[in-house]
């Protein structure tokens, strides 16, 4: 699953796949942004996929 099409989900239906608030995971993909830099190849997942892929992995 992209975080396009998490973003479009529901309050309640983001917080059940990814087990925190909308807000949370702002703050946390702003401090994911800002403590990474950027080197070595392109990573083909943004970000917020990345993001958004561990705390559904930590969620299951």
């Amino acid at each position: 699953m992209r975080y396009e099409t998490v973003q479009l989900l529901k309050v309640e239906d983001f917080k059940r796949s990814t087990g925190v608030q909308r807000s949370t995971f702002e703050k946390m993909l702003e401090v994911v942004e800002t403590g990474l830099r950027n080197f070595g190849r392109p990573t083909k997942l943004s970000r917020a996929d990345q993001l958004l892929m561990t705390l559904m992995y930590w969620r299951e």
